[in-house]
This record gives structure tokens, sequence and C-alpha cells, in this order.
């Protein structure tokens, strides 16, 4: 007898509403923990080819931390690059201003890095959703916090 294997259908996927406070967190290691979740990994139905994964809602990524001996460096020499398309167009940031002028899309950026660059990774990007302070206004779908 040959057994079959378990593949979800879209009616059966379950979305939660999960919460992280980014306060005083590691940023790779808080994006690490938002990529797992997003792609659905903790669930034990996970299907590698289907979008299994959750909502998630990040406050205070104004507050995130970057570690290890080489931090002051690190600030500096990470850079964040964008073209207009135009000639001379490529402008760059680097990870200190980052921070300082939009921590939400520092930790977009990083998570973005850890999930698939294909067309399931930019849906599964959209369901993240990131706060700079401690409001959000995703209280209807009460989410529960993650530590």
């Amino acid at each position: 007898m040959q057994q079959k294997t378990y593949y979800p259908k879209a009616a059966e996927i379950q979305r939660d509403w999960v919460l992280f406070d980014a306060n005083g967190q590691t940023l790779g290691r808080l994006a690490a923990r938002i990529a797992h979740v997003l792609l659905g990994k903790h669930k034990p139905t996970f299907t590698p080819g289907v979008e299994m994964g959750d909502f998630v809602v990040v406050v205070n990524t104004e507050r995130v931390s970057v570690t290890g001996t080489k931090t002051e460096s690190k600030l500096t020499s990470k850079m964040y690059y964008s073209h207009s398309g135009h000639p001379g167009g490529l402008k760059s940031i680097s990870l200190r201003d980052q921070l300082a002028q939009h921590p939400d899309r520092a930790l977009r950026d990083a998570v973005w890095g850890m999930l698939p660059h294909n067309r399931m990774g930019r849906a599964t990007l959209k369901r993240l959703k990131i706060y700079a302070g401690p409001e959000h206004p995703h209280q209807v779908q009460n989410p529960k916090v993650l530590e």
C-alpha cells in the first residue's frame, strides 16, 4: 500500500497574528525568528511550496540593537543601496543612518534576506507589518505575543 503525502488546501490554512517586541533585541536574531514564523516552519503541517505562515506585527523597531565584536565598523560599513534607474542615480545609506531614520526598513531588509527570493517570498513579506513605536493598528486581530 502506498502512503499519501499530506498537501494542505488553501481553505485549510489557518493564519494567526503574532506580535514581536523588538525592544533590546538583536537585529539578525529577531529577523531570523520573524522569517521562521512568516514561512510557517513552526507549524506541524508545514509544506515547502505552500504559503503557510502567519501574519507578523513588529513594534519598537527603533530600539533594536546591533551587536558583535565589530559593532562600530558594522554600523558604518554596512550599506544599503537603491538606484533610480537613471545614470548616476545610485544612493547609499549606512546602517547607522538607516536605523536612525527608518528603523523599519532596516528590519524589513534583514527579514527579506532570510526569505526565498521568488514569488512566494514576495507574498510572504506582505504579511509583515513593522512599526517604529509601541503602537500598532492591529489590536482587533488580537495578536499573540512571542518572546
